[in-house]
């Protein structure tokens, strides 16, 4: 039994469908983990000050792990490990051991620091906590627990490079499930010994476990990194030059996040939680495709551009873009119209009461509006690091950061101050009446800035690859008119099973949810259909050739 799960947890997987197909899976399976784990914590907390202080703890060591482990990501590292590994072992495992060695030196002593500066660093960058004398110091011992995950998070991304190289994509799909599962343990078993620190200790157990899943394959293939003393410096430079601009990306985005956080916690109780709960739900479609299919893409996007194959690049580009849009779009409209549906659901129950509801549906509904760009950003991003051109993302997500964060301020303050604009968004997204609905401009800002940042990439990319734009705008005319019909019937839908089913139930407004939703699928494909949409027939000769008659390769394991 344990050698068949390593086979099949071990084996390579070389089909772009097949391969994001399979993260996908994984995605889900972890996304499931995180809703359940939200579930939890909305249930026991609801969106209020308890809750925000525990999503305020992970932003010091998030910003870590983006200003640190952005460095040794699979993004930077997988083209430099296939070409030193394409010319001997020797040379690719020496390679991974320089780059271990100085980068685990390099993130314990800045996390060292961070630990012995919290308690001056926590009110400074999260002031709506500095008076709270009861808040505080629970945030601070929990921030410092949680300087465990970007040690643990940056060391499984640098493993990650290594498995990805050899397209263990099981392997890669499946640590996100294990950081999950990790964080659930805290909640459930931890929290009520230990309060919130039990559930910081939950984040650093699922860290680990994110970690720890791809140690034994690499102990196997024998490329587990370990300390050396003889560092390739030559190297190492070329990776810390390249890796720069990415870091900066990434830190930029964060930063962006981490302002609108800082925003929060001077806002009314619960918006913390609020904008974190929402984030999280939009990111399900993100992670189930967009990263997905860039995920899948990338080591084949790195070995073409390293082969000067530009035309198989294009054509790959194109592909993954066109099947990104084909799966987002239609899931970005139902989201809108069955976000309340979605909400109670998922997150409804205990101290998540309808009040609670109403605003993470309306803020879910704002992100969401950028998810297709999300995903395509993250396409745009890894095709990008393949040619080792970081410096084009640098320049585009700086910008968009700008307009994110200076739109938050630009927006909070419209807000305030023209009762119109104020209560049309709260009529239009149906919270009128609520309080702290100012925190909902943090989320418009965002999506804005995001639609900014793919136009710039989507421009930038063109002008490098002519015909990008033809075959993936055909694709995303299909998936809009599809999309746009299926959001109208599942809105009937609503009305309609909103007569049949109980909605003061949860199954009940389960059931309303559902079989709207599977309505406006339904009209959507046969829309799809009278198109001659070309991504729908891809999709069904992938599933029934590809995935459901796939053969597992004999064991690769020896030994245990």
């Amino acid at each position: 039994m344990v050698k068949r799960f390593f086979s099949a947890m071990g084996r390579e997987i070389r089909g772009l469908h097949e391969a994001a197909y399979v993260l996908a899976i994984f995605a889900l399976l972890s996304q499931i983990l995180a809703l359940f784990r939200d579930k939890l914590l909305a249930f026991s907390f609801g969106a209020g000050h308890n809750l925000d202080i525990y999503y305020a703890a992970f932003r010091v060591p998030d910003f870590i792990f983006a200003l640190i482990g952005s460095i040794v990501s699979a993004s930077i590292l997988l083209p430099y490990f296939i070409d030193s590994f394409s010319r001997s072992n020797e040379e690719g495992k020496s390679f991974s051991d320089s780059i271990f060695t100085v980068f685990f030196g390099v993130i314990i002593i800045i996390s060292v620091l961070v630990f012995i500066l919290a308690p001056w660093l926590v009110p400074k960058v999260l002031p709506g906590f500095a008076g709270d004398k009861v808040a505080l110091p629970q945030l601070i011992l929990a921030m410092r627990i949680m300087l465990m995950s970007p040690i643990f998070l940056a060391l499984s991304n640098l493993f990650s490079s290594l498995t990805q190289m050899r397209h263990r994509f099981l392997v890669y799909a499946a640590s996100p499930v294990m950081y999950n599962l990790g964080i659930i343990i805290g909640v459930v078993f931890l929290f009520p010994k230990m309060g919130l620190s039990g559930m910081a200790v939950g984040v650093a157990i699922g860290a680990f476990f994110h970690m720890g899943i791809q140690l034994p394959f690499l102990i196997q293939d024998k490329l587990l990194p370990k300390f050396t003393a003889s560092l390739q410096w030559p190297k190492l430079k070329k990776i810390v030059l390249t890796a720069f601009p990415r870091m900066l990306t990434l830190s930029a985005n964060e930063l962006a996040e981490f302002i609108f956080i800082s925003a929060a916690s001077l806002l009314s109780a619960g918006s913390i939680s609020v904008f974190n709960l929402a984030f999280n739900l939009q990111s399900v479609p993100l992670a189930l495709i967009g990263v997905s299919y860039s995920s899948a893409v990338f080591p084949t996007l790195s070995r073409l551009y390293y082969e000067k194959n530009t035309e198989a690049f294009l054509q790959k580009m194109i592909t993954a873009a066109r099947h990104i849009i084909f799966w987002s779009m239609p899931i970005t409209v139902l989201f809108i119209v069955l976000r309340a549906q979605i909400v109670r659901v998922i997150l409804g129950a205990g101290k998540f009461d309808w009040n609670d509801t109403r605003m993470t549906a309306a803020m879910l509904a704002l992100f969401i509006i950028s998810t297709v760009g999300q995903s395509l950003i993250v396409l745009f991003v890894r095709a990008f690091y393949a040619e080792g051109k970081t410096a084009k993302p640098l320049v585009i997500n700086v910008i968009s950061a700008c307009v994110i964060i200076a739109l938050g301020f630009v927006l909070i303050h419209a807000f305030d101050h023209m009762p119109f604009f104020r209560f049309f968004i709260e009529d239009l997204l149906r919270v009128s009446g609520q309080k702290g609905t100012n925190a909902l401009m943090l989320a418009l800002a965002y999506s804005i800035g995001v639609i900014l940042n793919t136009v710039l990439h989507w421009v930038t990319f063109e002008k490098s690859y002519k015909g990008f734009s033809k075959p993936v705008l055909e694709t995303l005319f299909h998936s809009f008119s599809a999309a746009v019909i299926s959001g109208v019937i599942a809105f009937m839908g609503l009305q309609i099973f909103a007569m049949v089913f109980p909605l003061e139930k949860v199954w009940g407004i389960f059931m309303q949810g559902f079989c709207s939703g599977i309505l406006g699928l339904i009209v959507g494909v046969c829309v799809l259909i009278l198109l001659r949409n070309a991504e729908l027939a891809e999709v069904w000769r992938t599933l029934h050739q590809k995935i459901w008659r796939v053969r597992v390769p004999p064991a690769e394991v020896e030994r245990l």
